[in-house]
């Protein structure tokens, strides 16, 4: 799990005093407005408790849709004012702290658990009750919540003598089902964000959430735009089979949308075996520049890692070692928007700058560097490159000025095309 973000805004987020009433008033009206469940979450835990409620621990933990991520936790405790959000991933409900604890059960059964820390029986259950018994906590009680095939969880915990009266579970199970709403409300933007960004890339994703939908909208933007490209992608398609070939292109693109993401790029498109990404020029263009060399460094130091150390399965399968990649950095003016049919759009940079990169890209197979770089790109770029000459570009009017970094890596001149 990794913490993503923390509040410590302690009770100074909630009234010092109020009613069960007031809060179900605020759940109505005032928290609608948080775009953070963060914050809803803990400044609906200070006002229960301003409302009598003695919660003195809480965590609420969401499933999402993502490729990477189980989904969300949040972790409140009175004690010391903090409220974390972590992340969880996917290989958590394979590890033995997740399997012996009470969520899974809740997670499996949809039941809601309560049981006091302090009983031995409780702990030799869950050794969780152990770490809460030694925190002073007298009850524990986890409740699930959700729908839309997620099922969520919140768990509560007091230190109050003798645990929770059955009066409070009535009164926390009624402000759960207006707060349950929130959660949902959350959820889906959660989701919503989560999968856009795992398609489109997290600037695109922003713009059309923020509403920049209509065909033909965006903006043309100046930037370093990369293309990158498998050698011998046919050939190797011919001679692997599907699931191979899949194994193959996921640790390539791994390895080069991670380097590219890692500078502050933006992968944008993945066409069959190649990525095609931009560095948006800011006023110092050079950032943007020196990122997309050190990217391409990146990405082609760790294909050769690749090549030499291949992961998993990829170890066994033959024929496709040594993996070679290129790629051509160029700057120029695109447009970055909203193209293609009414009900079918796609978010991405169209313009003859991205089309000229292309064309540099194809250079790889007669240049023979891994990594070409234009003269436009290389006004952006303050480390010394080497010149390799002028080049004609199919469909470009005047030859091109192509340079490399130095002591770039060569393919072998019988490499087979793409």
């Amino acid at each position: 799990m990794t913490i993503v973000q923390r509040s410590q805004r302690g009770a100074s987020c909630a009234p010092a005093s109020g009613t069960l009433d007031d809060v179900e008033r605020w759940l109505l009206l005032e928290a609608a407005a948080e775009s953070e469940l963060l914050l809803t979450f803990e400044t609906f835990l200070w006002r229960i408790n301003a409302a009598g409620l003695p919660v003195h621990r809480a965590t609420l933990h969401i499933g999402t849709l993502h490729p990477q991520l189980l989904g969300f936790a949040w972790n409140w405790r009175a004690s010391d004012g903090l409220c974390d959000e972590v992340q969880v991933q996917q290989s958590t409900v394979e590890t033995d702290a997740f399997k012996l604890n009470p969520l899974a059960q809740i997670f499996t059964t949809g039941a809601a658990l309560r049981r006091n820390p302090q009983g031995a029986e409780a702990q030799a259950e869950f050794p969780i009750m152990r770490d809460l018994a030694a925190g002073g906590y007298t009850e524990y009680l986890a409740i699930p919540m959700g729908s839309a095939g997620f099922r969520h969880v919140m768990t509560l915990a007091t230190a109050r003598p003798g645990g929770f009266s059955d009066d409070h579970i009535a009164q926390i199970e009624r402000l759960l089902v207006l707060f349950a709403l929130h959660v949902e409300r959350h959820i889906a933007l959660r989701i919503a964000t989560n999968a856009l960004g795992a398609y489109l890339g997290p600037v695109a994703a922003a713009k059309v959430l923020s509403g920049d939908i209509k065909r033909g909208g965006g903006e043309p933007i100046r930037a370093i735009i990369w293309v990158s490209d498998l050698r011998g992608f046919t050939d190797l398609s011919d001679r692997l089979s599907g699931a191979d070939m899949v194994a193959l292109l996921n640790a390539y693109f791994e390895i080069f949308a991670d380097s590219v993401l890692a500078q502050g790029g933006e992968v944008l498109k993945f066409i069959g075996d190649g990525l095609l990404a931009v560095f948006p020029l800011g006023a110092d263009g050079c950032t943007a520049g020196n990122a997309a060399l050190a990217a391409a460094e990146t990405a082609q130091a760790g294909l050769a890692r690749l090549n030499a150390e291949p992961p998993g399965r990829l170890a066994e399968v033959e024929g496709w070692r040594p993996l070679r990649a290129g790629i051509a950095v160029h700057e120029g003016e695109v447009f970055f928007g909203n193209i293609g049919a009414p009900d079918r759009l796609d978010f991405t940079v169209i313009g003859p700058a991205v089309n000229e990169a292309s064309r540099v890209e194809a250079l790889q197979k007669t240049i023979g560097r891994n990594i070409l770089i234009t003269a436009a790109a290389a006004n952006h770029i303050s480390v010394p490159l080497e010149t390799l000459g002028d080049y004609p570009l199919r469909g470009v009017a005047a030859p091109m000025t192509i340079l490399s970094p130095r002591g770039t890596s060569a393919f072998r001149s019988q490499t087979a095309a793409s």
